[in-house]
């Protein structure tokens, strides 16, 4: 039987193992676990896999949603169109 790869956040190819890993070595804080497996550090910034990955970590250690929290999201959590970067935007 081939067992199948449940991948969480595919920016960074992390899966529900890599996770549950993790918090098995120690790293069962939220934060100390995106720093250990890089999710939410790729392109999407955690806006597919962050849900999933608090989900996990509050039944690996029975610790309630609310009680885990979420990261801090830094900026730019939204793409910044380059004329906003380059200057005024030519209304011609």
């Amino acid at each position: 039987m081939v067992k199948s790869k449940k991948i969480v956040c595919r920016c960074e190819d992390v899966t529900e193992e890599d996770i549950l890993h993790a918090i098995e070595e120690g790293f069962s804080d939220l934060e100390s676990l995106k720093r250990y497996t890089g999710i939410s550090t790729g392109p999407c910034q955690g806006k597919s896999c962050m849900l999933h990955v608090i989900r996990i970590l509050s039944m690996a250690t029975r610790k309630d949603v609310n009680e885990i929290g979420i990261t801090t999201q830094r900026p730019p959590v939204n793409p910044v169109p380059l004329y906003i970067l380059a200057g005024e935007k030519d209304e011609s």
